[in-house]
């Protein structure tokens, strides 16, 4: 199940410059940690769906090289998102 419009718009305002920031890394890491997380919870109750396993994975992949960018980038502001996300860095 995708995310709703409102979820997206409460996420872009927490972690974007505006309202309309939707292309910045810590943005993206944002929305994509919210989608691991629908999809986690879907692949422990339906464990023979290797179709959306392999889309978390990849999902999973495309945050991991968002955030080492972030963090080479900026340092500060990677921090800030992995201690909002409580995600590992």
């Amino acid at each position: 199940m995708p995310l709703t419009t409102d979820e997206k718009e409460s996420i872009v305002s927490k972690f974007g410059e505006n309202k309309m920031d939707t292309g910045s890394a810590a943005v993206q890491i944002a929305l994509l940690t919210s989608r691991i997380r629908q999809l986690t919870d879907h692949a422990t109750k339906h464990k023979k769906d290797n179709h959306s396993r392999r889309g978390l994975v990849l999902l999973v992949g495309q945050r991991k090289r968002l955030m080492k960018y972030l963090r080479k980038t900026d340092l500060e502001k990677y921090e800030n998102v992995v201690n909002e996300l409580k995600i590992r860095g």
